[in-house]
């Protein structure tokens, strides 16, 4: 009876200890996405960023939403990775969702493979 209670504290001490950070954020881009195109460029490129677990590409809220393992990775390193191929990213807070539904869509060369 106390192996098995050993045992089982044991397991619960090591799951705590190998849990991990997950986080999810919301970014939107410059230009923005206007096919799926554009959102499998974004995708294909995320996916090979340390600690990226999902990636949700939205063409109608222009928003990118990340899931990611904050142990791996941080915000802005996520938002850096964005300039690797082409795109600009920030952060989607109340106060900026308002500013970019404002914005132009501009499709300088988003739409390349």
């Amino acid at each position: 009876m106390k192996r098995l209670i050993l045992l089982t504290a044991m397991l619960l001490t090591m799951t705590v200890g190998f849990a991990k950070d997950i986080k999810t954020v919301v970014v939107t881009t410059t230009p923005q996405m206007h096919c799926e195109s554009c959102e499998n460029k974004i995708r294909g490129n995320l996916r090979f960023e340390k600690g990226v677990k999902k990636i949700e590409t939205s063409i109608e809220d222009q928003t990118v939403t990340i899931e990611y393992d904050a142990d791996k990775t941080s915000v802005e390193k996520l938002i850096e990775a964005f300039k690797k191929f082409g795109y600009e990213a920030q952060l989607i807070t109340p106060q900026n969702e308002t500013e970019d539904s404002d914005k132009e869509a501009t499709s300088s060369g988003c739409c390349e493979p």
